[in-house]
């Protein structure tokens, strides 16, 4: 039997051989006429939305996927509706080898057509042999193509041994295996077959209705047909999967019908699902209750993938897991571990309402689903877990929104898209984390009684459709009727920038207590931001000892009387850290803030140190009064408020200080932290260990504080068994990045060979992101080599590699050998990370800090931006920052000398 399977396969690797031979054979004519055509029909290409007039009603797709092979192939029917005469229709399919296109109208003949790829980005005109007449008609196509092996599209990958083949369609990915209409506007009903080994296993957005055998050692797996898709949201998934069934996820109030639940995880790791599948029902049930919508699939599949470009995906009731983040051995993930697995998941899960269910018709308004789905994130896990401290992680990372958007270069949440190569630059903060907090903002003040009612309703009025912004302003403002609410979305929506609001408190014994408002856009020293009397419409409240007051704040300068009896002692511009803006006071209530500390929520707290940081950046807040600041944090109850120093901290230590002021530095840190890690050591509560994890990495790599080093190295030593035998207790994954970094550097140039072996034995994804990121932080002069042929080696997965190198790229010990070697090796490199980050790659260089840099950054993309499509945006920011940096440099002296003081 064995053989005859062999035979088999070999039999199709031949005939799929062939096919491409025959297509080679006959390529030079018809690649010659269709290079003539392509060139002739791209000035009229649509590199943006498709014309209207035509879109699909329905997709029959079958497809034969054997992950052991290096080429698939399929066909597809497409059910179109033509709206007027054609004689030819724009569609998508990328890099496919189209054998066969015919189209039949319905009643009449099968009419020849021509299939020609005229864009790169995968724009197509499908030209037919006489014009059709408006009306319906089906069109055929059969093709073929290579696995991806680069995380894009139908890619194909190998761990363990084992072969899979994965489908990445976000977010114009599809196209590279399915010729069709890649833009999420055109939704329609999926029927699905894939023919694939008989042992293997096939998933996809439906549950499988039918499978038979399908000849020698292959079977045909067909699914129920699907509600309607968009391209960039289909699931398909072939290997050794191992299958967790779990008891379906009951019937709820808004719900009739169990929901079946299933994890799949590559060959030998299925056992390790259990933590996410555990977590999946109450999450779902949560949504539902807020949303008082019902979950709007049939099933819903976990994917833990061996490989995956980015975190997760949202395919519809197929949700898709970079599988670091989702696999857990034993019981209980590290602490941080544990955070970054709920986050993400219920992310994904909040998506099969917004986005899936409704879905944006286009690109520029990617925020409706992406912002409701990191909004959702939180309003979930808090429910789930009131004690968790959810929304601090959530106005973290709103708050690290605000530094991109400082930004000249920064975007608007909703901003036009016209081609395909700009789509992936509106994954970024500015659509998940601004969005989060102006939609927070929002619903904390008109209220979620106000609010939510109305999400609701907008979803089950565009259910199984499509909704723009103004859609969703229109159902929104019909529901709450409030104008107030609409007029504050799409003043931060449409706008980009980050407000500052200056506050002035003046006591005046015949007018009483008032505090003058004045609106404007910040602006970093340095910056080429200009005044232009940019405002929004903000919701703003004020807490003092007085009380608490709100306004609309509609206008560039405002008076608001208070409603207090005396003079605040105190004034807090953003009560409850709830608003989407920065602030600066007077110096005399900066120090009244300071002294109010401790009786500040910690959102509160966390809004007044980000201010105080942005004040300082701006030069509009003494150094001294600034490192006051971080004092107090560092005395907060709160994880997330002794820690939101950090990063500016280690900035400032790159950009600032000279070697002289480097102990000062060092010995400030150590005052501050020291007695937290003190206090947090062996505990095993899971904020109290985080934090702990959180501050020892801190203090060795930006403190670089010799105790806490030599913890870490102790630690990675015997993790990796680098003198003696393994202890996988040694050392949790929080700590694996910094860790096997601090070892990398101070254990001696033997260490990384250790690692690079240990990493071909050790079956620890996590291990393997980590273990990458510590190679890059190699700081050996004799290591440069070494630490670059193993980025673009076997060894190293595209994702990896990226992440070691942008890692690389940030030792300042090694940062000339490898910035010349990445000039010099750049198309490797693009061709070696994934196909979707290639437009990310100018960001490699965001640690520089001279002109003399900038301009070789700007010299390697006019000579090879072609490679990246799309990098444009990526390399603005990446100029504007180095920029700043420069420009800041002059504040130095101030910081230093702050310091010793």
């Amino acid at each position: 039997m064995k053989k005859l399977i062999l035979f088999g396969l070999l039999t199709m690797a031949m005939l799929s051989a062939c096919d491409r031979s025959d297509h080679s054979e006959a390529s030079p004519e018809t690649a010659a006429t269709i290079t003539a055509t392509d060139a002739t029909n791209a000035s009229e290409a649509p590199d943006g939305p498709l014309p209207e007039g035509v879109h699909p009603t329905a997709y029959r797709l079958n497809l034969f996927l054997d992950p052991r092979l290096d080429d698939f192939s399929g066909e597809v029917d497409i059910d179109l509706q033509l709206d007027r005469a054609v004689d030819h229709i724009w569609i998508h399919g990328k890099d496919l080898q189209v054998s066969k296109a015919i189209i039949q109208p319905a009643g009449g003949k099968t009419v020849t057509a021509s299939y020609s790829q005229v864009l790169d980005s995968g724009v197509v005109r499908v030209d037919f042999a006489e014009t059709l007449p408006p009306g319906t008609a089906t069109l055929q196509l059969a093709y073929s193509a290579r696995f991806d092996r680069n995380l894009a599209g139908l890619f194909k990958v190998e761990e363990q041994g084992e072969s899979y083949a994965l489908a990445k369609s976000e977010s114009i990915q599809a196209r590279k295996y399915l010729p069709g209409f890649d833009e999420p506007g055109f939704k329609a009903p999926f029927d699905i077959s894939l023919t694939i080994p008989e042992d293997y296993i096939a998933i996809s957005n439906e549950p499988v209705v039918h499978s038979s055998p399908a000849g020698t050692g292959l079977k045909k797996v067909t699914f129920a047909t699907s509600r309607p898709t968009p391209t960039y949201l289909l699931a398909l998934a072939v290997g050794p999967f191992d299958v967790v069934e779990r008891p379906a996820i009951p019937a709820s109030d808004y719900r009739e019908q169990p929901v079946p639940l299933r994890g799949f995880a590559r060959k030998g790791r299925g056992a390790d699902m259990a933590y996410i599948l555990d977590a999946t029902p109450r999450m779902v049930e949560i949504f539902e209750q807020e949303l008082q919508r019902p979950y709007p699939f049939r099933k819903l599949d976990i994917i833990a993938a061996p490989q995956w470009p980015s975190g997760a995906t949202e395919l519809s009731a197929a949700i898709t897991y970079r599988e670091q983040l989702v696999l857990v051995e034993g019981d209980e993930p590290a602490p941080g571990a544990r955070l970054a697995l709920l986050g993400v998941h219920a992310h994904e899960i909040a998506h099969m309402w917004f986005g899936n269910l409704v879905t944006p018709p286009w690109w520029d308004d990617l925020w409706l689903k992406e912002g409701f789905a990191t909004w959702g994130t939180p309003l979930d896990l808090a429910i789930l877990e009131p004690d968790g401290g959810h929304e601090l992680n959530a106005a973290i990372r709103a708050l690290g929104a605000m530094q991109l958007d400082s930004l000249a270069s920064t975007r608007a949440i909703r901003e036009p898209i016209a081609g395909n190569e700009d789509i992936r630059n509106a994954y970024d903060a500015i659509t998940y984390a601004k969005s989060l907090a102006v939609i927070h903002m929002v619903d904390s003040y008109f209220g979620p009684e106000r609010f939510r009612p109305a999400l609701g309703r907008y979803v089950e009025t565009f259910a199984d459709g499509v909704a723009d912004s103004d859609d969703f302003y229109r159902v929104i403002g019909e529901e709450t009727d409030t104008p107030e609410l609409t007029d504050t979305f799409r003043s931060f929506v449409e706008q980009k920038g980050v407000p500052l609001l200056s506050i002035n408190l003046h006591c005046i014994a015949e007018a009483g207590p008032q505090v003058a408002i004045r609106q404007q856009r910040y602006r970093p020293i340095g910056s080429a931001i200009q005044d232009s009397g940019q405002q929004w419409t903000i919701p703003l409240c004020l807490r003092s000892d007085q009380g608490r007051q709100c306004l609309m704040l509609t206008e560039s300068t405002q008076t608001l009387p208070l409603d207090a009896e005396n003079c605040p002692h105190w004034l807090l511009p953003n009560a409850e850290g709830s608003g989407y803006y920065r602030w600066n006071v007077a110096s005399d209530q900066w120090q009244a803030l300071l002294d109010q500390f401790g009786g500040l929520s910690a959102q509160e707290q966390l809004s007044l140190v980000d201010s105080a940081f942005a004040a300082f950046d701006a030069g509009q807040l003494a150094a001294s009064t600034l490192l006051e600041v971080v004092r107090a944090s560092s005395g907060a109850s709160r994880r997330q408020v002794i820690t939101a120093p950090f990063r500016p901290l280690e900035t400032y230590r790159h950009r600032f200080l000279q070697d002289e002021a480097q102990p000062d530095f060092t010995r400030l840190l150590a005052s501050l932290y020291q007695p937290v890690l003190e206090r947090t050591a062996d505990s095993e509560e899971p904020e109290q260990a985080l934090l702990h994890s959180e501050v020892l990495a801190f203090m060795a790599r930006t403190g670089v504080d010799t105790q806490a080093r030599e913890n870490l190295a102790k630690r990675s030593i015997a993790f990796t068994g680098f003198e003696g035998e393994r202890a996988p207790e040694a050392l949790d994954s929080d700590l694996y990045d910094a860790a096997l970094a601090v070892a990398i550097q101070d254990t001696g140039t033997a260490f990384l060979p250790h690692l690079v072996k240990l990493r071909g034995e050790l079956d620890d994804p996590r291990f393997d992101s980590a273990s990458a990121n510590a190679i890059g932080a190699a700081i050996h002069s004799e290591q440069a080599a070494e630490v670059q042929r193993l980025a673009l080696s076997e060894s190293v997965g595209p994702r990896e590699s990226f992440g070691l190198i942008a890692t690389a790229m940030a030792v300042p010990q090694l940062q000339d050998q490898h910035w010349e070697w990445l000039q010099s090796h750049f198309a490797e490199v693009l061709e070696k990370i994934p196909g979707q980050w290639r437009r990310r790659t100018p960001a490699l260089a965001r640690a520089f800090c001279s002109s003399e840099r900038l301009e070789e950054l700007r010299a390697l993309y006019r000579q090879h931006g072609a490679l990246a499509p799309g990098h444009e945006r990526s390399l603005a920011q990446t100029e504007e920052t180095i920029e700043l940096c420069i420009a800041q440099r002059e504040r130095a002296g101030d910081f230093t000398k702050a310091l010793v003081n």
